[in-house]
């Protein structure tokens, strides 16, 4: 019921939901890096960042490590909360409380982001797409049963590299079942990494040529999606 955001899930389609969230990961993480030099989903490298400033003297730049750091465990916080509390209640939108949030706080990041004259607003855009990356990655590992991440590309590509071992791995031992890959996981993870590739290529290319409003597509896309089952179970109330 309700298609990619309802709360009866397939792997189908969850497979479905993550690979329009990978792209979209990877539009506003580049929209992030080309506006303010800064990848709002790399953890990894904002947690470096902020331990080498301890050590080297804090800049800027590691001050938005700090807010993207701090906005991404807010976002996951948040997705928490909000899932929780519609799963309490039996809600068809318990996924989609989540996501039609997300998509309402990135059509309001590309309408008025432009037109935001405040001193240090690059906080601001960090703030607000870390956030949103947080609660991305957050509702993606909830209603896959953590075997998805959208913006965790390091643990795509690692996951890759195992099934890929196991793919290579040849020897046959008599008493024991052979090494196989899962070649559906890896047909999905790889196209889970293109599309965040993907996605990358048309955020930079689009900032470059409309600004901020180039995330109002997928916005929209994604509200559109996310509507049904949040407006099912408004209407029940």
């Amino acid at each position: 019921m309700f298609g990619l955001t309802g709360s009866e899930r397939t792997d189908v389609r969850n497979a479905q939901l993550a690979s329009l969230l990978a792209l979209l990961a990877g539009v506003l993480n580049s929209v992030g890096f080309v506006a303010v030099s800064a990848y709002t989903s790399h953890m990894t490298g904002l947690t470096a960042t902020v331990a080498d400033s301890l050590v080297l003297g804090f800049t800027g730049l590691a001050w938005l490590a700090v807010v993207a750091l701090t906005a991404f465990v807010l976002g996951a916080m948040s997705c928490a909360i909000i899932f929780n509390w519609g799963r309490r209640r039996g809600l068809h939108g318990r996924y989609a409380n989540v996501l039609v949030l997300e998509a309402l706080l990135i059509l309001a990041f590309g309408l008025l982001a432009e037109s935001l004259h405040v001193s240090n607003r690059a906080y601001v855009f960090i703030g607000v797409l870390g956030f949103t990356m947080g609660l991305q990655n957050a509702i993606i590992t909830k209603l896959s049963g953590a075997q998805i991440r959208t913006t965790h590309v390091t643990g795509m590509i690692t996951d890759i590299g195992i099934e890929l071992g196991k793919l290579a791995y040849r020897e046959r031992t008599p008493d024991l079942p052979p090494v196989t890959a899962d070649a559906r996981k890896l047909g999905l993870l790889v196209l889970l990494v293109l599309l965040f590739f993907l996605g990358g290529v048309l955020g930079a290319l689009g900032y470059v040529r409309f600004g901020f409003p180039v995330v109002v597509p997928m916005a929209v896309l994604l509200l559109a999606i996310a509507s049904p089952p949040v407006l099912h179970d408004l209407r029940s109330r």
